[in-house]
């Protein structure tokens, strides 16, 4: 029995171990979540590591502080992981910060994520490289930094991750360097490395052990050497391969049939040789995507490609197939997109009756082909009209009439006939077709009035059918094509121009030269405020030129040449304040040059010659480089004494009409005589031409529309060069010999004939015909007519009494001055301007270098030799292959490494060009070995200012500051175009008024 004593001692002890229960109880309590806090601190401490080390300019983290739990954070998921004691921890699983323009760089210190399964930071403005640390984090799947602007290697741990990573997006960054030859990432099945542009090397067969890998790119870098038969052998699960846009060689593997499950192929823009495999299309049965285009696969399109019968788009375009083109191709039914062009294809067009089957067919494609034949009309009218937009057909060999069928094509937004040997008329049914933007069917035969109702077809922007027989006057309703902005009617017979297309305000290209024109030129041309380029040359206009002409402020050329314009040459003229090429030639232009055009700061060629100006020839400008022959026939011109006119007297600086008509009243006369037997002459050569043009039969078709050519007998070749005589010999290239002729009329030419011998000539003169017969351009060498037969090629060029570049800047006894070099340099970028930028295609010429620049009698420079030239799509970023572009030294880096050209290449040559042109060194000078280049000398005395480079002979007794200031200012644009990255070189618009202001700064300084 419990005593009271004992009760009571029991009764403390008890409460005092309750006490010490409870006061325990409270520790552990107090203790947990700073037990959790401790925990969480490495993944606390990561993120704020993250967020000190990025600036966030749209302030998307602003609840990354310490206050609230990381776990509520902005782009910070976590879960919780049961711990010891039936504790559970928040730890951070994924971290996804996509498209909130972060800018800074990614620390280390987030690889102390340990629980991190997805990491995205894609679409910001990250930069520095991609932390090694982040190749430790053992739980990641996913890894997404693509489009930010990391630079440096792909940390090899990376490609180590074989336990984990299955997700790798590091695209559209700034990434080099190559990628490790093994690597274990037995997990992935996502991987993107495309556009990072300087990623290198070989691409590793070890992708072969990713046996679960579903899509690879890697396209837009620089990997080198074949596509691994891993790639095509060992991934069975590969949907997507992406390989487009870098420097592969070697063949298309056949293995490639093995990856049965592809849906998208992209081997476009490499070097790839060879054949297309045979059986890609029968063991492809899901591919719906295939891009083989810019390489330089060769043999026919196999019959069994069709068989891939789900495909939507298929590019073959830009290589050199050959053969018919399989007559089953509309097996693929659900084609959105087919590209044949800029092949060597053969045969007829009957292909295009199946393609009636492809109802969802957007684009059609095969131009610049050898296809020949006619358009099968009800073929071609039975092509998918709610659908098809795009159909070009040009360059190739395409004969008949234009189908009125085509007229069915409603959704017609693009066609393109041009460069054929179409004939007939214009059909009605094509006036039909509302949407179309764009209308081609120049350099063709096609006759008869251009029909009235074209008006109706008011969605048209851009409209080319020069080089054909049209007759009868331009249709007023063009005036109804509000939207026209290209409008191309030259080498026709049209008569009249409408008033109503002075009304066509968005019009920027008007060329109508070679035509029969009748009538005046209204002040209404005023209207014409968005026009860059107007030519009316070779016509019968007549009257005065209005004042309106000084209000286009955009116009860049202008051409009345070969007219009968009269009157005064307006002062409103200086209002053409963009001008640069000037062409009022062979009219009847009277009075003074107006003082006003000497002062148009872009003005580099100005023409006024056989006209019946008088008086003072105006000073400064471009008066102070115009050559003679710019001026010639104006008798009573006075002035100017270094072109040798006579000094003007006081009675030039008179007023009185009579008194400075006085002495021309004896000239006059004489003139108009010896013009209308020039005229009568001329009537009489034209009619032989046209005979003899009828009769001619020793020319085959190599070059469509040879026609517009004049006519010139292999036999005349032979009178005109004495049997082509070494004695007449001015060179010998690659692919021939050029010689001097002179034609039974006179006419001095230079005949450059093919070595038929020699491989690839005859496609040298292919190309060097189709470069150069749609090409028209006071700096580009004029083709006067072509020769050719089985056994024998020729083309008959502009005769260039000064030679080339090349031989003046080498040679001991020629001497060209500060300003000829300035000059020389100004028509070469001008050409290249209208070659890149003002032709309906981009030309790219390819070979670029002193030799291929030819000086007339009045040392102006004529780009010539366009035997390996290219045409491009006319985007900016177009891009071609070719085996053999340019010459060392003058080549760029890029065409060296993968034979892929562009217009980024001209610049590039054209600026090796400038500095050889002002130093007097060749870029394979002895002077330039182991790593020194010439424009690695050049730019280092460009860096301290130092002109000794220069070539000596080119100074005279100008002021030194003013050379020196623009001589340093040119040399700027050869180093700015000859930079190792394309992407960093100006384009020729930027290079033409950069030197045109250079010259002016010169002569302002110096006259």
């Amino acid at each position: 029995m419990e005593t009271p004593a004992t009760s009571c001692f029991l009764s403390r002890g008890a409460k005092f171990m309750l006490l010490i229960l409870l006061n325990l109880c409270c520790c552990c309590c107090c203790l947990r979540p700073t037990m959790q806090r401790h925990n969480n601190f490495t993944d606390l401490s990561a993120l704020l590591a993250f967020k000190s080390s990025v600036a966030d300019p749209n302030h998307d983290l602003i609840n990354w502080t310490t206050n609230t739990s990381f776990c509520s954070w902005t782009g910070v998921y976590c879960n919780r992981q049961r711990r010891q004691q039936q504790q559970q921890i928040s730890r951070v699983v994924a971290l996804r910060l996509r498209g909130l323009s972060l800018q800074g760089t990614i620390t280390p210190l987030l690889s102390n994520l340990s629980f991190l399964n997805h990491l995205d930071l894609s679409n910001n403005s990250l930069g520095g490289s991609i932390p090694d640390a982040l190749g430790s984090l053992p739980r990641l799947r996913l890894l997404n930094l693509e489009i930010n602007q990391l630079v440096g290697d792909i940390p090899p741990a990376i490609f180590n991750m074989s336990n984990s990573l299955s997700n790798v997006s590091l695209a559209s960054n700034g990434l080099s360097g190559t990628l490790p030859a093994n690597f274990t990432l037995h997990r992935l099945q996502y991987m993107s490395l495309q556009s990072n542009h300087y990623l290198t090397g070989e691409i590793p067969s070890s992708f072969g052990s990713c046996k679960d890998l579903r899509f690879l790119s890697l396209s837009t870098n620089q990997f080198t050497g074949k596509i691994p038969t891993e790639l095509t052998t060992s991934l069975p699960e590969l949907r997507v391969l992406w390989l487009d846009n870098n420097n592969l060689t070697g063949t298309i593997p056949a293995s490639t049939a093995n990856l049965s499950k592809l849906t998208q192929l992209d081997l476009s823009v490499n070097s790839l040789t060879g054949g297309i495999p045979t059986g890609l299309g029968n063991a492809l049965p899901n591919v719906q995507w295939m891009n083989l285009a810019y390489n330089g696969l060769t043999g026919q399109i196999p019959s069994s490609l069709p068989n891939a019968t789900l495909t939507r788009f298929l590019d073959l375009s830009i290589n050199q197939l050959s053969g018919p083109v399989p007559l089953n191709l509309g097996n693929m039914r659900s084609l959105v997109d087919l590209s044949l062009g800029w092949n060597w294809l053969q045969g007829s067009l009957d292909f295009i009756a199946l393609l009636s089957n492809c109802r969802a067919l957007v684009n059609l494609h095969f131009l610049h082909n050898e296809l020949d034949g006619v358009i099968p009309a009800a073929s071609v009218g039975n092509l998918s009209s709610a659908t098809l937009s795009k159909l070009t057909a040009s360059g190739n060999r395409i004969k008949g009439g234009i189908p009125a069928e085509l007229g069915n094509l409603s959704s017609l937004l693009f066609l393109n006939l041009h460069t054929n040997a179409l004939t007939g008329t214009i059909p009605l049914a094509i006036t039909k077709l509302s949407m179309l933007q764009a209308f081609y069917i120049g350099f063709n035969s096609i006759h008869g009035d251009i029909p009235r109702e074209l008006g109706e077809m008011t969605a048209l922007s851009q409209l080319g059918m020069e080089a054909n027989s049209l007759s009868g006057p331009i249709p007023d309703s063009i005036g109804n094509l509000t939207g026209l902005q290209y409008l191309a009617l030259d080498q026709n017979r049209l008569s009249r121009i409408p008033p109503s297309m002075w009304s066509l305000r968005g019009l920027t290209v008007l060329s109508l030269p070679r035509n029969s024109l009748r009538g005046s030129l209204p002040p209404g041309v005023g209207n014409l405020k968005a026009m860059t380029y107007m030519d009316l040359s070779i016509n019968q206009l007549e009257g005065s030129i209005p004042d309106a002409f000084g209000e286009l402020q955009m116009l860049e050329s202008l051409d009345l040449s070969s007219n009968s314009f009269q009157g005064l040459i307006p002062d409103s003229f200086g209002g053409l304040i963009s001008i640069k090429t000037l062409n009022l030639s062979r009219n009847a232009f009277t009075g003074a040059i107006p003082s006003s055009l000497a002062r148009l700061r872009y003005l580099v060629d100005l023409n006024l010659s056989l006209n019946s100006l008088e008086g003072r020839i105006p000073n400064g400008g471009i008066f102070s480089t115009l050559t003679r022959g710019s001026l010639e026939g104006n008798v009573a011109l006075c002035g100017a004494p270094r072109l040798n006119f006579r000094p003007c007297s006081s009675e030039d600086n008179r007023t009185s009409p009579s008194k400075k008509l006085r002495p021309l009243k004896f000239v006059l006369p004489f003139v108009a005589a010896v013009a209308l037997s020039v005229a009568v002459c001329y009537l009489l050569l034209r009619t032989i031409q046209r005979k003899r043009r009828a009769n001619l039969t020793s020319t085959d078709d190599l070059t469509p529309n040879m026609n517009v050519y004049r006519s010139i007998t292999y036999q005349e070749l032979l009178r005109a060069t004495d049997t082509f005589n070494e004695s007449n010999l001015l060179g010998t290239g690659a692919l021939g010999s050029v010689f001097k002729g002179q034609l039974d009329d006179g006419l001095v030419v230079a005949v450059k004939v093919l070595d038929l011998g020699k491989e690839g000539a005859s496609r040298g003169f292919e190309s060097e015909t189709r470069a150069l017969r749609a090409l028209r351009h006071r700096n580009l060498i004029r083709i006067i007519s072509v020769c050719s037969n089985v056994d024998f090629k020729a083309l008959v060029l502009q005769y260039m009494s000064n030679g080339s570049l090349d031989s003046w800047l080498h040679s001991p006894n020629d001497r060209l001055s500060l300003l000829q070099r300035m000059n020389i340099m100004l028509d070469v970028a001008m050409a290249l301007e209208y070659l890149h930028h003002h032709h309906p295609q981009v030309v790219v010429h390819c070979d670029l270098k002193p030799s291929n620049v030819l000086l007339d009698e009045d040392m102006t420079a004529h780009v010539s030799d366009f035997g390996i030239a290219k045409l491009l799509n006319g985007d900016s970023n177009s891009i071609a292959t070719l085996s053999a572009p340019g010459t060392i030294g003058y080549m760029a880096p890029e065409y060296g490494m993968s034979g892929k050209i562009s217009r980024w290449g001209d610049i590039y040559s054209y600026g090796v060009l400038l500095l050889e042109t002002f130093t007097g060194k060749k870029p394979t000078d002895a002077t330039f070995h182991g790593e020194l280049t010439l424009r690695q000398w050049v730019s280092e005395a460009h860096s301290k200012s130092e002109l000794d480079i220069l070539d000596d002979r080119a100074f005279g007794n100008e002021d030194p500051d003013v050379v020196h200031r623009c001589l340093l200012a040119a040399i700027e644009i050869g180093l700015l175009c000859s930079k190792e990255s394309p992407a960093e070189r100006i384009s020729m618009k930027d290079v033409v008024p950069r030197l045109a202001k250079i010259k002016e700064d010169y002569l302002s300084g110096v006259v």
